[in-house]
């Protein structure tokens, strides 16, 4: 049986952790056994011996321990099978047939450092913790047992893998990756990357915003800024656009995206290309172009709180200039999906975007990360996505 360290944690630490949030830092522990090494299970108390939950240590990075349970359930084949079976089943209760999903969403699943995405017969791990690297065998067992695919590859290229001293890597562990692998999306057959996608392949957290955009695509001229392989726009289309201009920085993204509007059969009203959005915006707003809807869907500014300030400097420009596009009455659709953005901040920033530019926005719709990316209350940096709609006048 794998040995179990017992750590105590500082007068008045256990708060948190009472509350319900998994996460305690290093500064909150009174220390820990010197032969303890990153991954190792641990049993946490507070300073008067009492037991708090098991997790497992890490002691080379900030969040020091992350809680697997309350109580002193063995951290064996059957507790991960159990897990992965209550999530699967979550998922399969909310999200009837869809084959494209996410199966475990870290700590909201109680598996913290884990991700499974489902994308038919194919899935894709990422195990960004030490805890959940050292159990990848009883993970890969449980996936298979519940899950049943033909391909598992692991996508372990985050950055989190290095904080956490582990080696980043993508690669097959089950099976072969089929020739072309497709997964239905509102009825869009879509072309999956499983090893060179971003995230696991496709940003499934969007996937329940796409339809938000259905009563005011119609009849539009749009602009999808950082569009990837062109789900908002290929969507917008479907709804009845007259036309979209997708713009991102990767070519193989604008390539992807090319490719699913010939494969979809929507190309003679789409037109992707490699650029810059800040420059394109700055330069549309120059020529005063015009749109009826400009959707603005960025990866993450805000990798620490502490460039924050910058960050937001960062969404109110292109949220300003895509406003200054905008038709009298048109549509914004802005997100973000940096957790340390709160919503309420990030609406604040769209209002002084609006009032730079002397433009009325009312807030007509609003969307978040999928139910197969379930919020731990308790966690607030579980909740992430935002998604705003704001007519613009």
């Amino acid at each position: 049986m794998e040995p179990i360290h017992t750590i105590r944690l500082k007068p008045g630490e256990q708060d948190r952790l009472l509350a319900g949030h998994p996460w305690i830092y290093q500064n909150e522990l009174e220390g820990w056994s010197q032969d303890a090494a990153p991954g190792d299970l641990v049993d946490l108390h507070d300073s008067q011996g009492r037991f708090l939950g098991r997790g497992y240590l890490n002691p080379r990075t900030t969040i020091a321990v992350r809680v697997l349970a309350r109580d002193r359930v063995p951290v064996d084949q059957e507790f991960f099978l159990a897990r992965i079976r209550r999530a699967t089943a979550l998922r399969e209760r909310l999200l009837g047939g869809r084959v494209a999903y996410r199966v475990v969403h870290g700590e909201a699943d109680g598996l913290p450092g884990l991700v499974v995405d489902r994308y038919g017969d194919a899935v894709a791990i990422q195990l960004l913790t030490a805890g959940m690297d050292r159990r990848r065998d009883l993970i890969l067992t449980a996936v298979e047992e519940v899950l049943r695919p033909r391909t598992i590859v692991a996508r372990n290229d985050s950055t989190m893998r290095e904080r956490e001293g582990l080696p980043r890597e993508r690669t097959v562990l089950v099976g072969q990756i089929p020739p072309d692998p497709v997964v239905t999306i509102h009825g869009l057959e879509v072309a999956v990357d499983l090893l060179e996608g971003q995230k696991t392949g496709l940003f499934l957290d969007q996937i329940d915003n796409y339809p938000l955009i259905e009563r005011m695509a119609g009849g539009a001229d749009v602009l999808d800024c950082f569009c990837y392989v062109g789900l908002w726009g290929l969507h917008a289309v479907r709804y009845g656009a007259t036309r979209i201009t997708g713009i991102d920085q990767s070519p193989a993204a604008i390539k992807q995206a090319t490719a699913l509007a010939e494969r979809t059969g929507l190309a003679d009203r789409c037109a992707f290309r490699v650029g810059n959005v800040f420059d394109e915006l700055r330069e549309r707003d120059r020529r005063r172009e015009a749109f009826d809807l400009v959707i603005l869907d960025p990866p993450a500014f805000v990798k620490a709180r502490t460039r924050l300030p910058e960050a937001l400097a960062g969404y109110k420009e292109i949220n300003l200039r895509a406003m200054r596009l905008l038709r009298p009455g048109g549509f914004l659709v802005t997100c973000s999906c940096s957790y340390h953005l709160p919503v309420e901040q990030f609406r604040r920033m769209l209002w002084d975007a609006a009032r730079d530019v002397r433009r009325t926005a009312k807030l007509v719709a609003q969307g978040a990360q999928g139910s197969d990316h379930p919020v731990l209350l308790g966690l607030a940096e579980s909740e992430y996505l935002k998604c705003c709609v704001l007519q613009i006048l």
